[in-house]
């Protein structure tokens, strides 16, 4: 047997007793623990190269991309990086060198692990077709010697990722140089307009330059120049806030924020990128809910982003927006709104009992489980005992406003258009019961029927005018991402931030910690 073969029969018996429970060749499908797959790297009748039988340029290189691991939002510590290249850069023995390897190899297959499906479990993740193995892919890149393009094709493959990674990199470098965030002085009055004087001038001016939103020098002084409220403008833009240009208490607290948090923030989006089943090729409506954006995407347009709406989501205090993937199927336009049994009895019943005209009014009416509109006398009594059902006529008043975006799931959530078009004027917009309003809802329908010779433009405006109730099932049914991430970036390469409006960052900072 010669000195290679020997090595790793070694390296498997180290880790043969871990690697019993994942014997079987499944493809993995969430966060694993690297140790179960190990025996399988070098195993087999044409095993690929060996970690140091080059000299060790290999294991050289395997730990650079260790190290560089917060890069990809990643942790270099939790693949030992660093003690890994003292281990190796001070030599061993041939027991000591077969440990070495073996946790080489252990490392590399986290690294890839934790890259393509995430490190922390979530139930929001569906099935997909995605068939990456750790295993198999190290084996490849050993053979080809290919290890840092295999570190790269193990993240997802979505523009969002490279584009997040390059502004975790940029706002990374910023806390470096600036670990030190000096607190702005509390504002004279409630609001700073141009022309009036800040003792936090000089900070402000300051800060959006490190942060791009000041191209150039201003004057000096403590007076709030309209200069600055040009930079402060489009600081508001990135933040989700009013964009007046003018210095307000949310304005301040976005200004506060170190650079050191925006990277967590950074971080956490990348986690969750993750957690997302491979790019279909199709169309698909991706909703970031903190964010309150919508985008529409057709993964076989080379342009990439078709469509970005405001939206209006669940209220963070009392019925949060549910995270999940669904599939839209199809559309009702001039819909009637089911009112959920939740609003009914925490809501609608109590109204009634104040106010016996309060269904009239609001063009509503209880239906009985076969279906008959009962008489507004007895829907009070109905709705009590659970008999009856409440549904708001299509109309003016209609909350679902002209058309409902339908994706059947157990939460009944969906999206839909509104007739209160004021809210997304907004800087903050978690105030519905749970469901999604969009601000265009033409361009979301023209985009989801995708059906220019029937659906074009014109006909979708005669749809959404008052009328009678139609149903259009979609072609093809749409994948709907209802997505959290309080940082990402543009297409123009500005980072977005939006505040954690669910405490879910926190939550995920805390699990990761655990891991």
């Amino acid at each position: 047997m010669n000195v290679i073969a020997s090595r790793w029969l070694c390296c498997l018996l180290f880790v043969l007793v871990p690697a019993l429970a994942a014997a079987v060749q499944d493809t993995p499908r969430g966060p694993i623990d690297a140790r179960a797959l190990t025996a399988r790297l070098f195993a087999g009748a044409a095993p690929p190269p060996a970690w140091l039988d080059d000299g060790g340029a290999r294991a050289r290189e395997a730990v650079r991309l260790l190290r560089d691991a917060s890069a990809h939002g990643l942790d270099p510590a939790r693949y030992d990086a660093d003690r890994l290249a003292t281990r190796l850069a001070a030599g061993a023995d041939d027991v000591a060198a077969l440990a070495l390897e073996r946790d080489i190899g252990t490392a590399m297959l986290q690294y890839l692990a934790d890259l393509h499906f995430g490190r922390v479990a979530s139930g929001y993740r569906l099935p997909s077709d995605d068939a990456f193995d750790p295993v198999e892919h190290l084996r490849q890149a050993l053979r080809t010697g290919r290890l840092a393009e295999a570190v790269d094709t193990a993240s997802p493959q979505f523009p969002m990722v490279r584009r997040v990674e390059a502004t975790l990199a940029r706002y990374r470098a910023l806390a470096a140089a600036s670990p030190h965030w000096p607190d702005l002085p509390p504002l004279p009055a409630k609001r700073i307009e141009p022309g009036m004087r800040y003792a936090g001038t000089a900070l402000v001016r300051e800060r959006l330059r490190l942060v791009g939103d000041l191209d150039a020098d201003t004057p000096a002084g403590d007076v709030y120049t309209p200069e600055l409220a040009v930079a402060v403008r489009r600081f508001q833009a990135r933040h989700g806030l009013a964009q007046d240009g003018v210095l307000g208490a949310g304005t301040l607290a976005a200004l506060a924020v170190p650079p050191d948090r925006r990277v967590t923030q950074l971080e956490l989006t990348l986690e969750r990128l993750r957690w997302l089943p491979r790019p279909p090729q199709g169309r698909v409506v991706v909703v970031d809910v903190p964010a309150y954006r919508l985008w529409a995407f057709d993964g076989r347009d080379p342009a990439g982003q078709l469509l970005e709406m405001r939206v209006i989501v669940g209220a963070a205090a009392r019925t949060p927006t549910p995270l999940f993937i669904g599939q839209m199927r199809y559309l009702e336009f001039n819909p009637y709104w089911n009112v959920p049994r939740s609003i009914e009895k925490a809501e609608i019943i109590p109204k009634l009992a104040r106010d016996p005209g309060y269904l009239a009014r609001n063009d509503m009416e209880a239906v009985s489980a076969a279906g008959q509109v009962l008489p507004d006398a007895a829907a009070a009594a109905a709705l009590r005992a659970g008999t009856a059902r409440v549904r708001q006529r299509p109309g003016p008043k209609n909350a679902l406003g002209a058309v409902k975006f339908a994706m059947p799931n157990p939460m009944n959530i969906y999206l839909h258009s509104t007739s209160a078009r004021e809210l997304f004027t907004r800087s903050r917009r978690d105030l519905s019961h749970g469901c999604i309003r969009v601000e265009d809802p033409a361009a979301l329908a023209q985009f989801v029927l995708a059906d220019p010779a029937r659906w074009d433009a014109g006909a979708v405006a005669t749809a959404l005018r008052p009328g009678r109730t139609v149903t259009v099932p979609l072609r093809e049914p749409v994948p709907v991402v209802l997505f959290y991430a309080t940082a990402l970036t543009d297409r123009e390469g500005r980072a977005l931030f939006a505040d954690d409006i669910y405490g879910l960052d926190e939550q995920l900072v805390q699990a990761l910690r655990a891991d």
